[in-house]
């Protein structure tokens, strides 16, 4: 008991996904729960009684909510290993700017223009947001730099998710010509073991969105 690490998620969720690679990257174990989101269990329902869904982290029986709440917490937790944020402070504010950018600005985008099935106008919004991570990155390897942090762990959707939802619909969301890039980041990412141990199976994805978005006969 002394340093017990629950992690309440689905699979298929970038959310939950994020969470995962933070534990991964400080190389911490954990026992991952399965949650059945048409039955929640009791024990998410006590640990996220606000908003009720995943990711749960549970250290010690101390829950935390809310996927780049925890993964702070992971990284302020355990000290081993590469920082997930900056020291500095400056770069530290930056990094949640980022992250949070992409949360309220690319995520809703990329939702918009994956349920239009690429429509114009839809993909034109997400080519706007993604200009700005596309220069954020300033030819680094990473957001961080030479290390995963934040900011890259908060775009998995991006890197991963994405290309999963092209796939299955045949549309092009993420053009790699305008955003060079961030295709080279998207694969130098999902190829970190850190990053590719926490994804699911791409053709798990391919069926989700072909299930949800695919166009009915």
């Amino acid at each position: 008991m002394a340093n017990e690490v629950k992690l309440y998620g689905v699979h298929g969720s970038p959310f939950v996904v994020r969470v995962k690679i933070a534990l991964n990257l400080k190389g911490i174990k954990y026992e991952f729960v399965e949650e059945d989101l048409s039955n929640k269990s009791a024990d998410l329902l006590k640990y996220n009684p606000v908003y009720k869904k995943v990711p749960v982290l549970v250290h010690n029986g101390n829950p935390v909510t809310e996927s780049l709440v925890i993964v702070e917490y992971v990284d302020d937790a355990w000290k081993g290993g590469a920082p997930i944020l900056p020291r500095d402070h400056y770069q530290k504010a930056q990094a949640r700017f980022w992250a949070k950018f992409v949360d309220d600005k690319c995520m809703p985008a990329l939702f918009k223009a994956i349920g239009s099935h690429g429509q114009e106008q839809a993909v034109a919004e997400v080519d706007e947001q993604l200009q700005f991570l596309e220069n954020e990155l300033k030819g680094s390897k990473c957001f961080g730099g030479d290390n995963i942090d934040l900011v890259d762990i908060s775009a998995t959707f991006i890197a991963f998710w994405v290309g999963a939802a092209e796939e299955a619909l045949g549309i092009k969301v993420l053009n790699k010509d305008k955003f060079p890039k961030l295709a080279e980041w998207s694969d130098n990412f999902i190829n970190c073991q850190a990053v590719k141990d926490g994804l699911p199976p791409r053709e798990t994805l391919v069926a989700f969105f072909t299930r949800r978005f695919g166009k009915q006969a």
